[in-house]
């Protein structure tokens, strides 16, 4: 063990850190590139012919949907940087707290970004009826995959 408690044999709260933060970043490595085609694909939106055809409610969605992948990329970026930045400074516990409320913060902003796209498009194909039962059949499983599963299973007694 060195002075800061960590087992430098293998094992030890080092590995661990190292391990978790590994895992964090390759789930980012993931999600990331997904985001970063739904934020450029929304960056074009308003150059296209027909976003001038688009009502006042469907530029509201637009706008949501753009700010929201926005802030998922900054929020999935968020991680590497911090890590990019600081990695020589010792503090891969802090790194991990912060990267793991970005990446959750940002699967929130994704699945807004992702629900308000799939409105604006379906209502602009189908209207605001369809179009909102079409965009809860996606929105659906998100909240359902993404956050109620995961919460329904909770802590795993005895062990990781």
């Amino acid at each position: 063990m060195d002075i800061a408690g960590h087992d430098r044999a293998g094992g030890g709260q080092s590995s661990r850190l190292d391990r978790e933060l590994l895992e964090l970043l390759n789930e980012l490595r993931v999600v990331l590139p997904g985001v970063q085609a739904l934020f450029a694909f929304l960056l074009i939106v308003p150059f296209n012919a027909g976003f001038g055809d688009v009502t006042g409610q469907e530029r509201t969605f637009y706008i949501v949907a753009l700010l929201a992948s926005a802030l998922a990329c900054v929020l999935f970026i968020t991680p590497p940087a911090f890590h990019r930045l600081r990695f020589r400074h010792h503090d891969k516990e802090q790194l991990l707290r912060i990267g793991n409320r970005c990446a959750i913060a940002g699967m929130g902003a994704l699945a807004v970004a992702m629900t308000a796209a799939v409105y604006l498009v379906t209502e602009f194909l189908f209207g605001a009826g369809l179009g909102a039962v079409l965009t809860a059949g996606i929105a659906v499983p998100i909240a359902v995959l993404w956050w109620l599963v995961p919460i329904a299973f909770g802590p795993r007694r005895g062990g990781d």
